[in-house]
């Protein structure tokens, strides 16, 4: 049975390209007689307010979708989230990082080479070499710290790792090899937030036994550090669908800032909902 999510942020309205990324994932388990769910995302403490996650659920009926319930809020899931990070760290895979992002910024602009991930110059590493007693003395102290992921470390353990793909139209299967450095030691958490988004949707997927993950394409390098952290928690590895995006008029993803193209704006400018799917249907089909 084909499992699939929408699992949106509730920092904003949605627009076009989340109702693309919703059909898809519904109508991706419709097909297959299978299940969708709805999951908010909501860790980001200082942007998530209720008043979207209502938007969000009024959008999507709108729309004519429908999902399971109760709804997964990653809010509540802290403590599924704190045992994932205790089995990181029982492998050492985990360690504190105790740079502030001015200090990083130093550090990566007296290299030479400074490496890059999909998002930017990576983390030179600075304190994933710092003894324990040093460690346990800054703790100590109360110096505010992240958790990152020792990408070394976990490159050293595990096995050449590939994720499935089935492409634009859900049919064409590529079978693509992780690089399990792409995003260096990435951040797993942080005080105020207790899963990055990573470790929080690989945790999620495999609890709501999701075997399809639709999403954009600008998506497409994280499944290489998702595939990565599944690996070392045990968690099954679904298949994944990446397409592509809704642009703007200047070919840019669609954001939350573009106001004129959310659900809410396009209903009050008279726009049905029909209307709205068949254009976000459309940009999908053309590949646009």
């Amino acid at each position: 049975m084909i499992v699939t999510r929408f699992a949106p942020s509730p920092t904003g309205y949605l627009h076009l390209g989340h109702a693309l990324a919703a059909l898809v994932a519904h109508d991706a388990a419709q097909a297959g007689g299978g299940r969708f769910l709805l999951r908010i995302e909501d860790l980001d403490v200082a942007r998530a307010r209720e008043e979207f996650v209502r938007a969000i659920e009024e959008d999507l009926h709108w729309l004519g979708l429908a999902w399971e319930q109760p709804v997964m809020r990653q809010s509540a899931r802290s403590p599924a989230y704190r045992a994932a990070l205790d089995r990181l760290a029982a492998r050492e895979l985990l360690y504190p990082c105790f740079c502030t992002r001015a200090e990083i910024a130093l550090e990566i602009a007296r290299a030479s080479e400074a490496p890059h991930g999909p998002d930017g110059p990576l983390y030179p590493g600075t304190c994933r070499s710092l003894n324990p007693r040093e460690r346990e003395r800054r703790m100590a102290a109360g110096h505010p710290y992240a958790l990152r992921f020792d990408s070394v470390a976990a490159a050293r353990l595990l096995p050449e790792l590939t994720f499935c793909d089935k492409g634009e139209s859900g049919e064409e299967t590529r079978m693509t090899r992780v690089d399990p450095l792409l995003f260096g030691d990435a951040v797993l958490a942080r005080k105020e937030t207790p899963a990055a988004y990573h470790l929080a949707v690989v945790v999620d997927d495999a609890e709501q036994n999701v075997t399809l993950v639709t999403r954009g394409q600008d998506l497409l390098p994280a499944t290489h550090f998702q595939r990565i952290l599944q690996t070392l928690l045990g968690l099954p590895e679904p298949h994944y669908a990446h397409h592509h995006l809704v642009t703007n008029a200047v070919g840019v993803k669609l954001s939350k800032r573009d106001g004129a193209l959310s659900l809410r704006a396009l209903r009050a400018g008279g726009h049905s909902a029909v209307e709205v799917r068949d254009l976000a249907l459309q940009s999908y089909s053309q590949g646009l």
